[in-house]
């Protein structure tokens, strides 16, 4: 059975104007995510990685060029049905970990569902999805805690399960291991691997080829241009990570990293 695309990128492209002179941070990107894939961007720094994530999830606006995901093209989506579009198809993690510090950490998680308008619930119920997310994600512990009572890999981890809790087709990672010591990073990573086993189709900035090997596929962006992908297939719990590792690096320096 032939992979069913989830996102389709068509000649890609975000021109900035710093002083009156154009500068085109994405040049004619086009490319494919597939269902269940968990793909990786990375690039030296300034090559436009989080521009094209933002861009390619609508978080930033497309000079030109197609983004369709579910059949619409959300590059020209009225602001307000790309908002319903990111809150109910798409999860989100950052490096540095938003969250409002006037909630708990439950209410954090929850708060995108009660405010998805299309899939009615109640409270009760969202409430219980995000408890059931907590204890997957092993964090149950914190859920009436503050953010500035747990580690930073429980709040990512507690991020995770905030950009879950719509069941969204498609999570957008930028950097998401980016502010964690290495314990934590492999604890995250661990989580978003069962997520992605699970069916749920990741898209990733990093710059850490440790995390990246991680990913089904690679693509190397330099100066807003994709130069190039590495297939390095489904992750496992069999997988050699070393070898991966060793295979990808070899390929990023091929490419010139």
């Amino acid at each position: 059975m032939a992979a069913q695309t989830i996102l389709h990128v068509t000649d890609l492209c975000k021109t900035y104007i710093t002083n009156k002179k154009p500068t085109n941070a994405l040049r004619n990107v086009s490319f494919n995510v597939d269902k269940g894939e968990m793909v990786a961007i990375m690039g030296p720094s300034g090559s436009g990685k989080s521009t094209l994530l933002y861009t390619a999830s609508g978080m930033d606006t497309a000079t030109s060029g197609e983004v369709m995901l579910d059949g619409e093209n959300i590059a020209t989506l009225p602001k307000k049905r790309l908002a319903n579009v990111r809150l109910e198809k798409m999860g989100f993690i950052f490096q540095q970990m938003h969250m409002l510090k006037n909630l708990t950490i439950l209410d954090n998680i929850i708060l995108p569902a009660t405010e998805a308008k299309s899939k009615k619930r109640s409270r009760k119920e969202i409430a219980e999805q995000g408890q059931m997310l907590m204890k997957k994600m092993g964090i149950s512990e914190i859920a009436g805690k503050d953010i500035n009572e747990v580690s930073g890999g429980q709040l990512q981890r507690a991020c995770i399960c905030r950009c879950m809790i719509n069941d969204p087709q498609i999570i957008f990672a930028d950097e998401p291991t980016g502010a964690l010591n290495r314990s934590s990073s492999d604890e995250v990573m661990e989580m978003l691997c069962g997520l992605n086993r699970e069916g749920t189709t990741i898209m990733m900035v990093t710059h850490d080829s440790r995390i990246a090997a991680k990913c089904t596929r690679v693509m190397f962006i330099v100066d807003g241009e994709i130069k190039g992908e590495k297939h390095l297939g489904e992750f496992t719990d069999g997988s050699n990570i070393r070898d991966r590792e060793r295979t990808l690096n070899n390929w990023l320096m091929e490419m010139g990293w």
